[in-house]
């Protein structure tokens, strides 16, 4: 995103793309394989328990060996972004200086496709590493637009996301966001803007608010990252690509008297054509 031979000053385009300039020089220190496997386990224990806090971690961690403290458990669970009563890893950080948008969604029917999409980002441990997902999900539906992997949190994996989605669905009436940086940045509300797309954001704190994303999250965890153990983004990569294929395709959802996401995505396009 930043091309440090282009004549434009790096320092400009840090500012136009909203991003700090230390992190385009920024080296990253390799974290320690220990660390990576504490980081993984404190990802599942969080998953299993999201009102855990740094101290019944510790002593998850310790039931299975590991002679750990609490400092050592709260600075990894920070890497990763994980605080107790939240049902993912707050990977979202809100940025000061970026506009905030309401919540469009309270007491909202929303029952057709590309009425409203969501998005978030989750932690992806590797079995060397970790890496970042963000998911474009349609709201009615629950059907994954799009989706991108980056092994750093900036905004432009979510707007590749983004743009992709609209180029294969069109544009949704209502986008909604948490107030993570990544998505308050100009770079990625401007593309809602220009595409006509209302902007809808959780309140602070406000998890449920985009709930299910949130239960994507945990889905794709259990059934395919936790049990394929992947050891790189490429093949991270394949394997989601696989797994959200089996997600929109074929995976039944109960509440929708067992249709898959895809069904019910284009189920109700048809009949909002048909209405037309």
């Amino acid at each position: 995103m930043i091309d440090k031979e282009d004549k434009l000053p790096v320092t400009r385009q840090c500012e136009i793309l909203e991003l700090s300039r230390s992190g385009v020089y920024y080296k990253p220190v390799p974290v320690s394989d220990i660390d990576i496997e504490l980081m993984r386990q404190i990802d599942e224990i969080h998953l299993l328990y999201p009102f855990y806090g740094s101290r019944k971690i510790r002593k998850e961690l310790r039931a299975k060996g590991h002679k750990i403290g609490r400092g050592r458990v709260s600075s990894l669970m920070r890497k990763i972004g994980i605080e107790a009563l939240y049902v993912k890893p707050k990977l979202s950080l809100s940025h000061p200086g970026h506009a905030k948008y309401p919540y469009l969604l309270r007491g909202l029917q929303i029952t057709k496709a590309n009425h409203v999409w969501c998005t978030d980002i989750t932690y992806i441990p590797m079995s060397r590493g970790f890496c970042y997902l963000v998911a474009i999900m349609d709201w009615a539906s629950r059907k994954v637009l799009s989706w991108r992997l980056s092994n750093t949190l900036d905004s432009a994996f979510c707007v590749d996301a983004l743009e992709e989605a609209i180029a294969k669905f069109g544009s949704p009436e209502i986008f909604n966001t948490d107030q993570g940086s990544q998505f308050t940045a100009a770079v990625f509300t401007n593309a809602l803007k220009s595409n006509n797309i209302a902007i809808s954001m959780d309140g602070k704190g406000r998890w449920m608010d985009n709930v299910f994303i949130e239960r994507l999250w945990k889905s794709v965890k259990y059934e395919d990252i936790y049990l394929k153990a992947y050891s790189s983004m490429a093949e991270v990569r394949n394997g989601l690509a696989n797994y959200f294929k089996f997600y929109n395709e074929k995976r039944w959802h109960n509440s929708f008297d067992n249709m898959t996401p895809n069904m019910v995505y284009f189920d109700t396009i048809a009949q909002g054509q048909a209405a037309a």
